[in-house]
């Protein structure tokens, strides 16, 4: 059932508003409940025989941070914490990378493990690393004891479970502890429908029809029996990808804020127009904003941060990004997608440190944004390649030898030639060209979601603004003009609801 669906949006969604509503008089307890079995039958919807996975690892870890939050001796508390987080990283990494261990074992030594094949738990890495952040914390007396059905809601809660973003006890417990969510308000209805209406736009309206338009080229630098795409077709296919991802997961984010405030919850921001970062630093502040925040804190800071001097520093920032390039997905693929951001973060911190020493001038602004969308737009094509990870007869380069086949089309390194005469990948040229320029001019020159809302903050991590901040004609307001707009954009949703898809971030 993913959000994009009738019976997500016409089913699900108005059956847990309605029985919310409903319990509004009854303990508080009652409603925080309801709001847990819906959320434990929308993972349910997926695939039954995964509820034990996240039944299990809520109730071990809430146990654990009873012991971590409780009187032990600090020595105990220490092996606790080690015995909590070593379990919660081997259950993932047996669903997640027992196959790509296997496979890679096969290709190495020409004999597998015969490891059976495992089906990934949907959700499994984000709710995996919710818990993991929670007992560090309560290791660091950052917790207190919470009620178990309010730490369920908190690793559960059917907006953030499948996709993030990755929400943080103190930002969700301390809302269901006021119960806030109580009962239903009609400004967070509105303002959670227009939300929910704009992700909406921008997943089936537009990343699909750009999947539909940039998918084939990269299928054709897969097939090793065919011709290699030509530089214009792989610019095509990287520039289409990058703003596909973008409005993909702009889209879920949107989404998953709108159905949570539904409910009267705000959940943490976890996307900030990051294609308008003039550096790779800030475009990680931008983009998957609460992973960004989970690597910094509980990884690249315990690794050391930038405490041991420069050699150290650059070494745990790139063994920051591998990691969350394995987080991503069991490929090779992604490892490399995360060295890249690696590498980037290195370039840029290193390039700060030589601009600080020698006096260098700054980067012009709109020189600095290019160059960083140019290196992100490389990083996503082996991103995008991890799709055929395993495709070519069980081969691990399957999807490396796809993204160097891109990389050699958009170097040039496969011929300059821009458009074939004629081509079946890409009907017109312009199904190709205009929705990219179409897409760059939208991401790059318009508000974005968060900034729309502005006034009435949909999520955690903006600040309200000001009564004398200045109010925008295209800020959202409870008007009728705006109840047409946001009626215009469900009505071309609706035309398009024939070919909706998965969102990407729902295979992590």
């Amino acid at each position: 059932m993913i959000f994009n669906s009738y019976p997500y949006l016409f089913l699900f969604l108005p059956i847990a508003l309605i029985g919310f509503q409903l319990l509004r008089g009854a303990p508080y307890r009652v409603a925080i409940g309801w709001l847990v079995a819906m959320s434990f039958l929308y993972y349910a919807w997926w695939r039954p025989a995964d509820l034990w996975v996240i039944g299990a690892s809520c109730g071990f870890n809430f146990l654990v941070g009873r012991q971590l939050s409780g009187n032990a001796a600090e020595a105990r508390k220490q092996g606790i914490l080690v015995l909590g987080v070593v379990a919660n990283l081997a259950l993932l990494a047996w669903f997640k990378y027992a196959g790509l261990f296997d496979k890679t074992f096969e290709a190495l030594t020409g004999e597998g493990l015969n490891i059976p094949d495992i089906i990934l738990p949907l959700g499994i890495s984000f709710f995996t690393f919710q818990q993991i952040a929670y007992l560090v914390d309560a290791r660091r007396g950052e917790t207190k004891e919470y009620h178990f059905t309010d730490y369920l809601l908190f690793v559960s809660f059917f907006p953030q479970l499948i996709a993030g973003p990755i929400v943080h006890h103190k930002e969700m417990l301390p809302q269901f502890e006021r119960g806030r969510g109580r009962g239903l308000n009609s400004l967070d209805f509105s303002i959670g429908v227009t939300i929910i209406a704009l992700g909406l736009f921008k997943k089936v309206v537009i990343a699909d029809y750009l999947a539909r338009s940039t998918g084939p080229i990269f299928d054709l630098a897969a097939d090793a029996q065919s011709r290699a795409p030509t530089m214009g077709e792989a610019w095509a296919g990287a520039l289409g990808y990058t703003l596909q991802i973008y409005f993909d997961f702009s889209g879920y984010s949107d989404i998953a804020i709108g159905s949570a405030r539904l409910f009267g919850i705000r959940l943490p921001l976890n996307f900030a127009s990051p294609y308008k970062a003039t550096s790779i630093v800030e475009f990680w502040r931008r983009w998957h904003m609460t992973l960004s925040r989970f690597l910094r804190d509980y990884l690249y800071i315990s690794l050391g941060g930038n405490r041991k001097g420069p050699a150290r520093r650059y070494v745990n920032l790139m063994l920051t990004m591998l990691l969350g390039g394995l987080w991503h997905g069991a490929g090779w693929t992604f490892i490399l997608w995360g060295g890249l951001h690696g590498l980037y973060l290195c370039i840029n911190h290193g390039w700060h440190t030589l601009r600080r020493k020698f006096s260098l001038r700054q980067i012009p602004k709109p020189l600095a944004l290019g160059l960083t969308l140019l290196a992100v737009v490389f990083a996503w094509v082996p991103f995008r390649s991890g799709n055929y990870e395993f495709a070519a007869n069980g081969s691990t380069t399957a999807a490396l030898e796809t993204a160097g086949q891109m990389f050699r089309s958009m170097l040039g390194l496969n011929g300059f030639t821009f458009w074939p005469p004629d081509t079946a990948i890409v009907t017109a040229k312009t199904r190709a060209v205009r929705p990219v320029i179409a897409g760059l001019l939208v991401v790059l020159l318009l508000p974005n979601t968060q900034q729309v809302m502005r006034r009435y903050v949909p999520a955690i991590g903006l600040p309200k603004p000001s009564s004398g901040c200045r109010r925008h004609w295209w800020q959202w307001r409870p008007t009728l003009p705006w109840l047409g707009f946001t009626l215009a954009i469900l009505y071309a949703v609706g035309r398009e609801f024939d070919q909706v898809s998965e969102f990407i971030y729902f295979q992590f």
